[in-house]
């Protein structure tokens, strides 16, 4: 498909509001993450290297560990776009860090793993709104832990598939070695998602597009699993939300680009300030879980759980 192919189905996507797979991509749902399944703990309450609000997580599923993203300490790193990002042993001890300097709000990260590397896919070149920076493409890069890069960075490398898309971000599917990105575009919220190797190769056909189902609280978090996203949405405990909460998973078809389920979760209702942040698949003893994050603790002393789902319908 030419490039000015590409625009005109994304336009017509964004037309008809949802596309699915091509006829020749197409097939059967696979089995999706039962949502109602009882929540188990993978980490209790961990500091990450910095102490801001956790905003994504993402498993190196190869080596064994976690990465989270959250932004940078320090009062003018959120409208910066200046994020850390946190290297963590699956039992959460913290093994390394890189700061990533003008790169976005770190809403979704995505680790790629390549022998015993990991390569880190985020946003970058982030706009600020006078609050927050958002990212307007995507990144790919080694992780080499105490480094800082900018967005100028002889080590990255960027990808824009969908020209004019802003708020970008993505997550890997590691049974499928698919990649989906979130973006913004023409007032729409959008999920595509494409071949990791034939985006790599600069050939980024779209397998698949779905748009975000209307009524989702405050956004956190996304993955993918298969033929289904995975969405995180709500806010942390307040006056307006106090315990259990307002957090909420849902699950989006990738082949009808339907909302298939969603369920509010109490999961570690017992943590203090308790937000959702981030998604990501694990896969444990060759057995996928839909993790979720929540951070906890006090301001300027923030730490994070992992929680999962494993029941698979």
């Amino acid at each position: 498909m030419t490039r000015r192919g590409l625009i005109a189905a994304g336009a017509g996507a964004l037309a008809a509001g949802i596309t699915g797979p091509s006829p020749a991509q197409a097939r059967t749902a696979g089995r999706r993450f039962d949502l109602t399944g009882p929540p188990t703990g993978l980490l209790w309450r961990k500091p990450l290297k910095d102490q801001t609000v956790l905003q994504s997580l993402a498993f190196d599923n190869r080596n064994g560990h976690i990465y989270t993203a959250q932004v940078k300490n320090g009062a003018a790193s959120a409208r910066a776009g200046d994020l850390c990002v946190t290297k963590l042993s699956l039992s959460g001890a913290v093994l390394g860090h890189m700061y990533l300097m003008g790169f976005g709000h770190g809403v979704q990260i995505a680790v790629e793993p390549v022998g015993s590397l990991a390569y880190l896919w985020t946003e970058t070149d982030g706009a600020s709104d006078g609050q927050n920076a958002w990212g307007r493409k995507i990144a790919r890069f080694p992780f080499v832990s105490g480094t800082t890069l900018t967005t100028r960075s002889a080590s990255i490398v960027k990808y824009a598939p969908v020209p004019g898309a802003t708020s970008t971000t993505c997550a890997i599917d590691p049974s499928t070695n698919r990649l989906v990105m979130r973006y913004r575009l023409n007032g729409g919220v959008l999920f595509t998602v494409y071949d990791l190797d034939a985006l790599k190769a600069g050939n980024p056909v779209s397998l698949g597009q779905a748009e975000q189902p209307p009524g989702l609280g405050t956004f956190q978090g996304y993955t993918m699993y298969q033929d289904h996203l995975y969405l995180l949405d709500g806010n942390a405990y307040g006056p307006a939300n106090p315990p259990p909460g307002n957090t909420h998973l849902t699950s989006v078809s990738l082949v009808t680009g339907r909302q298939v389920e969603r369920r509010f979760t109490a999961a570690a209702k017992s943590l203090d300030y308790r937000e959702p942040e981030g998604m990501a698949i694990q896969i444990a003893g060759g057995q996928p879980r839909l993790c979720y994050g929540l951070a906890a603790g006090r301001a300027g002393a923030r730490l994070v759980s992992i929680v999962y789902k494993s029941k698979l319908v």
